[in-house]
């Protein structure tokens, strides 16, 4: 139900950062975001009796790093192409992961490379070539660039998140320097955007609504990896595409050509393989009592 309502609630706020996009820049949606986030955290920490004092400031500043930055694209992409494009192309990232595997094998020059692993690697870029293939026909380039790349920062980040829970740290510290790094990366973008733009009622409606959903949603999702099973956790996750599919048919009269469908199915079948054979190989190379 966790994961179920995060994804959820992660594509409603995709409906509002396409909404906000006609207003404010990316850069100026990461900021708000981050803002609200840090100050709902902070609170949270607050109320819980918690510390945001850590002993491990680098490995959160790297994480910042990375999934601010794959934030960015992301709304960058959102923007610009349809809701479940841009959704799709960021839950990339367990393909990106195996491949990431994959890479760190051949370069310790390890003989077990997981030849299934390598299959959903290739299927997951066949599914990539077919989803945009017809949002390159539209001049849409850069859009589908950025959200490609927001799916391989955020592999980065996830692997980072899962060093720093591994490292003791809770999960509203992680998701509270996460959101707090948001504002001077949002800020620095925005500024080269051309500034901060003006505020309206339903502009400042939309971005509160941004901060408020992402941070839940986050909260959600990281509690549902804590105490579920990583298969079936990443399987509801994937459902964010069809919520995001079914926003953006209902709400923007977007229409998903047959060959972006097809695409979408084989992303999603190859991210739940990878994450399948992720989890199995890390069970097998464990001892029996860490397993």
């Amino acid at each position: 139900m966790l994961m179920l309502c995060a994804s959820l609630l992660f594509s409603t706020m995709g409906v509002c950062v396409k909404l906000a996009s006609a207003q404010y820049s990316a850069g100026e949606i990461v900021l708000y975001r981050g803002l609200i986030g840090a100050i709902m955290m902070f609170g949270l920490t607050r109320w819980r009796g918690g510390s945001l004092r850590t002993t491990i400031p680098a490995a959160h500043f790297w994480r910042s790093v990375s999934g601010v930055a794959a934030l960015c694209l992301w709304f960058y992409s959102i923007g610009g192409l349809p809701l479940a494009t841009a959704m799709t192309l960021n839950y990339m990232s367990s393909v990106w992961m195996a491949l990431f595997l994959i890479g760190g094998a051949v370069v310790l020059g390890s003989s077990r490379i997981d030849p299934r692993l390598v299959a959903t690697v290739l299927v997951g870029f066949l599914g990539v070539a077919l989803v945009l293939r017809p949002t390159l026909a539209d001049n849409q380039q850069w859009h589908g660039l950025a959200g490609l790349l927001s799916g391989v920062l955020a592999a980065l980040a996830y692997l980072q998140v899962t060093t720093l829970g591994r490292a003791g740290e809770p999960d509203y510290r992680i998701v509270f320097y996460f959101s707090l790094g948001g504002i001077p990366a949002g800020a620095a973008l925005a500024l080269l955007d051309g500034g901060l733009h003006a505020h309206t009622g339903s502009g400042l409606a939309l971005l509160l609504a941004i901060g408020l959903l992402a941070t839940v949603a986050q909260m959600m999702m990281t509690r549902a990896y804590a105490i579920g099973r990583v298969l079936s956790n990443a399987s509801l996750q994937y459902l964010g595409i069809f919520f995001g599919w079914l926003f953006g048919v209902l709400l923007f009269d977007e229409a998903i050509a047959a060959t972006a469908i097809a695409g979408i199915v084989l992303i999603v079948g190859a991210g739940l393989a990878a994450t399948l054979l992720r989890s199995r190989s890390t069970r097998e190379d464990k001892p029996p009592t860490e397993a």
